[in-house]
């Protein structure tokens, strides 16, 4: 193969808020005039209006999604002593939230073949010290919700949603984060949803667990002079919220553009030898926030799509039950072998609205050339 002419980005931000920036700078140009920087009625029109679009009682938007976890987390009373359930294949601030709880990270397999974790696990993992049930919505495909959610009723274990990657994303005609006790969203600037930095956002149908989040967000305050309790400063920046109104606005149409990009990764790939494509599960609508595939040669293959002018990612390579930090777990990688193996195989694609069937193409084509070989 002499070479892809056709340059791929990984992901092309600078396309996608160029569609809404006059839009996004009327809407910031405001904050800036008026000086609102901190808690400016951007970060409640925000929050109402992201409610809405779920179909929430209320949203507390937080400074990113490690805080969002932390808190909600905190304000269920978990801290040291207690267990939290959760997978090894995901970003490291869904075990580091934990983590800073106090409470212990306890790692549960994921289901053969996919990429969430496995309902038969977490009920082998359950003790009397189980305090919550943290399933990863990863790569913007909904977990087992029905199965995950029988389990934590079974056992009286409240379920918190990690929807970081899947804000938009169904189970069953459910939007992700509809579904638990508690569910966490991040902005960062990559995500589906992104915004100008960090940014983070937590909700549920108790709309008192939403107000304790509020108040600890916000040094632990019930109003300007009253604290109540020892809290953070962990606000979401007007500015950002801002933006972030404007851009929830077209979060329906950018995530139909990543399916329609991910149906053409599949019909393009569907008969590449050694490829696996990611499954999705019955019932869910998912909102790639990445197009994930997998091979034994992962490292090889990354490296020749580099040398053709595209750009990919890894999501994630290293299993948080591998990290350094969580090696007093005392875990092996064939304590959960699909995990494990899912890591070493995983490569993301390009994979953001606005990418063109010729760039898709050329990723595909170039996949095709490593395979033949």
């Amino acid at each position: 193969m002499k070479g892809v002419a056709l340059k791929v980005p990984f992901a092309d931000l600078a396309r996608q808020f160029k569609t809404v920036m006059p839009e996004i700078q009327t809407a910031m140009t405001s904050v800036i005039d008026r000086c609102a920087f901190i808690n400016g009625p951007e970060v409640k029109q925000f929050e109402k209006d992201m409610a809405t679009w779920m179909g929430m009682p209320e949203v507390c938007a937080v400074s990113n999604c490690t805080v969002a976890l932390e808190l909600t987390m905190q304000s269920m009373g978990i801290g040291p002593g207690d267990e939290v359930i959760t997978v090894p294949n995901t970003a490291f601030p869904t075990a580091e939230a934990i983590s800073l709880t106090g409470a212990q990270v306890v790692f549960a397999d994921i289901k053969p073949g996919y990429f969430s974790i496995d309902p038969d696990q977490i009920e082998k993992k359950i003790t009397p010290r189980t305090k919550a049930i943290i399933p990863v919505h990863l790569f913007g495909i909904a977990a087992d919700m029905d199965r995950i959610l029988s389990i934590g009723n079974k056992h009286s274990i409240p379920v918190i949603e990690d929807c970081a990657q899947a804000q938009g994303a169904r189970y069953k005609g459910n939007y992700v984060g509809t579904m638990g006790a508690a569910a966490c969203f991040s902005f960062f600037p990559s995500k589906n949803l992104g915004t100008f930095g960090d940014g983070g956002a937590m909700t549920s149908p108790d709309t008192e667990l939403i107000k304790k989040v509020w108040r600890l967000a916000n040094h632990g305050r019930s109003d300007k002079f009253t604290h109540q309790v020892v809290g953070t400063n962990s606000r979401l920046d007007t500015i950002k919220a801002a933006q972030l109104s404007v851009c929830l606005r077209q979060l329906d149409a950018w995530n139909a553009d990543r399916r329609r990009a991910a149906a053409l990764y599949g019909d393009l790939l569907k008969d590449c030898r050694n490829i696996i494509l990611t499954k999705v599960p019955e019932g869910c609508e998912p909102i790639w926030h990445v197009y994930v595939i997998r091979h034994k040669r992962r490292d090889e293959l990354a490296a020749f799509l580099k040398k053709q002018g595209i750009d990919t990612g890894l999501h994630y390579p290293l299993g948080l039950h591998q990290q350094p930090v969580y090696a007093h777990l005392g875990l092996k990688p064939e304590d959960l072998p699909e995990a494990t193996a899912a890591c070493a195989e995983v490569l993301s694609l390009p994979m953001f609205p606005f990418i063109t069937e010729e760039e898709i193409t050329a990723v595909t084509d170039s996949i095709k050339a490593f395979c033949a070989l």
